[in-house]
């Protein structure tokens, strides 16, 4: 048995009769770690002993029959969640000796239910990149290869890039993301694994480094629908201390992983069809069409008519929270500070040395945007062109149970293929950024392979907080799909 190719369901049974040891599964998984993540670069701090430790508490909970929901199951947490006493950098020179002597909120409620964590995965510097290229760290490579291309570095996909490598690579058998306009759905596409953001104020943003805090919200990645929905029971919860935080029950989102599918409404937004779109995009898309209309749901035509104006606006929301949120970081009270002759050089310094260009660039268009002269013109016109793109949603949630719609425009791209182009690289967004304007649930679901074996993923939006529905809908797109590809670097075959 070959335990990193487990899926989390499946270890949690395996573990109870015992047919193997917390021991022997987070070793095996530390195993790959050491292997892959010098080529892959997954995770920038590797927490072997701990979790080992860890482990080992495990077994003896085990032995005592008292095991929690993910008593021994190893995960990748992302490196922009606190963990108390270990290393959280966000990718960035500025916070790169950073130990938080606390615990984040979705991390602490991980731990509470018996989770081993790996360590910590990349992620594009304060979660800003589509592509995980602007880690100060390094860049994540993808570990899926097209065909007939093995020397072809691609990207994972960003920000939450190093959590989908790992995941999909076998290298943990979960990771936390962070989604702020996709940022937990395109790398999930990229990698060929399943991933959701919850409805905005699902998790608890407390102990998360803030980039955009009316967008960044925390989600599961894993290699199967119920596997997300197993670590999303545990991650989500009401909290006091983030005044974002919907105070709602948690439902049992695994059992909504098998429900009957009869008489769900499924939308198709018209506006999706873009000018441009990949055949084959097109194609896995009515595909999954197919294949829910095939599970017994009614298709219907939807329009969200302010969806072309999803992806310009949330480059003004976005930035202008980014140079809000990241000012805190001014060589002053924590973080990277480089010495000067006075205190107006030294925040110019200290900036100039921790932030990489991307991040940079972000803090200058939020500041323009939020300047006196153009706070109006900008910024709070695009406020309101969000509420617009909310109360498309709504709309169209009064007709339907769901949407879907193709995750990104494209499988994973090449390193190099579009980084001198911001503009190109955003656009991988224009996909997921709707939904999170709208602050509504979503899923990828890996649903097939391009031309050249590349994944490509299905997206699932649903009504805010009912990820019910969504777990519900991406598990039988899962089922038809029958998607057991897996990539070329992986654990198993090192």
């Amino acid at each position: 048995m070959m335990l990193t190719e487990l899926t989390i369901a499946a270890a949690q049974d395996g573990l109870r009769r015992r047919d193997f040891s917390a021991v022997e599964l987070v070793g095996a998984h530390i195993a790959a770690i050491e292997r892959l993540n010098g080529r892959l670069n997954a995770f920038i701090t590797v927490t072997a002993d701990q979790a080992m430790d860890a482990a080992r508490r495990a077994d003896d909970v085990l032995a005592k029959g008292e095991a929690a929901p993910l008593t021994g199951i190893p995960l990748g947490i992302k490196d922009l969640f606190c963990t108390d006493g270990v290393r959280t950098t966000a990718a960035s020179r500025m916070l790169e000796n950073f130990v938080p002597p606390y615990e984040s909120t979705v991390t602490a409620n991980l731990l509470r239910d018996g989770a081993v964590f790996a360590g910590k995965t990349n992620l594009d510097e304060f979660a800003m990149g589509s592509a995980n290229i602007n880690s100060a760290f390094g860049a994540v490579e993808n570990p899926w290869k097209r065909e007939g291309e093995a020397d072809t570095v691609l990207v994972p996909g960003g920000s939450s890039g190093g959590s989908a490598a790992a995941v999909a690579a076998s290298l943990v058998m979960g990771a936390t993301g962070t989604d702020t306009g996709g940022s937990i759905r395109q790398p999930a596409s990229y990698c060929g694994i399943a991933g959701i953001k919850p409805t905005y104020g699902r998790c608890s943003r407390w102990g998360t480094i803030a980039f955009a805090s009316s967008l960044d919200q925390a989600g599961p990645m894993a290699r199967t629908v119920e596997d997300c929905a197993i670590l999303l029971q545990s991650m989500a919860g009401f909290d006091l201390r983030d005044s974002t935080s919907v105070d709602c029950p948690v439902p049992d989102y695994r059992a909504a992983c098998g429900r009957d599918l009869k008489g769900m409404k499924v939308g198709i937004p018209a506006e999706y069809r873009v000018a441009g779109m990949p055949a084959e995009i097109e194609a896995a898309w009515n595909k999954g069409i197919a294949w829910l209309r095939d599970a017994g749901c009614e298709i219907v035509e939807v329009s969200l008519p302010y969806t072309k104006y999803g992806l310009a606006t949330y480059y003004i929301v976005a930035p202008a929270e980014c140079s809000s949120n990241l000012a805190r970081y001014d060589g002053v009270r924590f973080g990277r500070r480089v010495p000067a002759a006075s205190l107006d050089e030294q925040y110019e310094a200290t900036r100039r040395a921790g932030f990489g260009a991307e991040v940079r660039r972000r803090i200058m268009m939020g500041t323009y945007v939020l300047s006196a002269g153009y706070y109006d013109a900008y910024y709070l016109r695009a406020q309101k062109v969000r509420n617009l793109i909310r109360r498309d949603f709504e709309r169209a949630f009064q007709q339907v149970d769901v949407l879907l719609t193709p995750t990104a425009p494209s499988p994973a791209f090449a390193q190099g293929e579009k980084m001198d182009d911001p503009v190109q690289m955003y656009l991988n967004d224009v996909f997921t950024v709707p939904a999170s304007m709208a602050g509504v649930p979503a899923m990828s679901v890996p649903a097939g392979l391009s031309a050249n074996g590349l994944p490509l993923g299905l997206q699932i939006i649903g009504r805010s907080f009912d990820e019910e529905a969504v777990l519900a809908a991406a598990s039988a797109i899962e089922r038809a799909a029958s998607f057991t590809h897996r990539p070329a670097l992986r654990a198993e075959v090192v």
